[in-house]
């Protein structure tokens, strides 16, 4: 006796996981530039520096929320999950430290959490989707009024008009 077909697992999660892969890459870039900044003397961008980490701390929670989604619903790999997790507790500690002015922990860790976002993002990007589901019967296919004019898939079936 055979088992039940599995359905393909859906792709939206592993589009949620490289959205949310990405904005905590360029803010972690950006708050590297706040902070040269203010090194720099320039003072005003020590508080656009804390705003960044908030901004990075409520995406990395987002990011959390995709690895949870990547997996169960997803059926996708265990890795994001842990690295999603890992990088929001992170963050978490760099804001702790930074305002406790702990600045050679702070730095530090700064450096580990660039790195790790920047780990994230080329992880969440090599990722394969999985393939689109096929469409229902009916619903256009290759050779449907809505993709017409539109150049094949690479690989799929090239029909040439009389």
């Amino acid at each position: 006796m055979s088992s039940p077909p599995v359905a393909p697992a859906p792709r939206w999660p592993l589009i949620l996981l490289r959205a949310t892969a990405t904005a905590p890459a360029v803010l972690a870039l950006l708050q590297t530039v706040l902070a040269a900044g203010f090194l720099n003397g320039h003072y005003e961008a020590l508080a656009m520096h804390a705003a960044g980490a908030t901004a990075l701390a409520a995406v990395a929670v987002c990011q959390l929320v995709a690895g949870v989604l990547v997996r169960w619903p997803g059926r996708g790999p265990r890795w994001p999950l842990g690295v999603s997790a890992l990088l929001t507790a992170a963050v978490m500690l760099q804001i702790g430290l930074g305002y406790n002015r702990a600045l050679g922990l702070h730095v530090v860790l700064g450096v580990l959490l660039v790195s790790g976002t920047l780990f994230a993002l080329v992880g969440a990007w090599r990722q394969p989707l999985p393939a689109r589901s096929p469409a229902p019967a009916g619903a256009g296919g290759p050779e449907g009024p809505e993709d017409a004019g539109l150049l094949p898939r690479p690989g799929g079936h090239v029909g040439v008009a009389p």
